[in-house]
């Protein structure tokens, strides 16, 4: 897990990037990328209990603690759904609780600016994998 956090953690202009950007195709296309080049969670760690019910294809969701510092890694069968995880956890990693919990998380992704380009399924997915980080707290 140690390669994503790293990775995910090289990722924090990103979020501006794709939060600012107002062509749809572009948003997506660089959200796709971001997903094809996430590093994939070990098969030791898509175990059953990581697995994100709620999410149309098989996503897992993994949490540690290091330090106080709260850090998650994510895959997903659906590049689309890795590529908004990764840039949502490129702002949420590394921090502590207290950081953690004065984030509105829903707001976070509203700032992307996804809403009206994702498929209700995938709105759904996004939406499943929110509530664990949240459940996680």
């Amino acid at each position: 897990m140690q390669q994503q956090i790293d990775f995910i953690s090289a990722q924090q202009a990103i979020f501006a990037e794709v939060a600012q950007q107002r062509d749809w195709q572009q948003k997506y296309r660089q959200l796709m990328q971001l997903g094809k080049a996430l590093p994939p969670l070990a098969d030791a760690l898509k175990r059953d209990e990581l697995l994100v019910t709620g999410c149309e294809s098989a996503a897992w969701l993994c949490h540690q603690q290091q330090d106080g510092q709260h850090y998650w890694g994510f895959d997903s069968d659906a590049r689309i759904i890795k590529g908004v995880i990764t840039a949502l956890l490129s702002q949420l990693n590394g921090l502590n609780a207290d950081e953690l919990k004065a984030i509105d998380i829903h707001a976070l992704y509203q700032q992307l600016g996804l809403a009206q380009g994702l498929s209700p399924s995938r709105s759904n997915g996004v939406a499943a994998v929110l509530l664990r980080i949240q459940q996680a707290l």
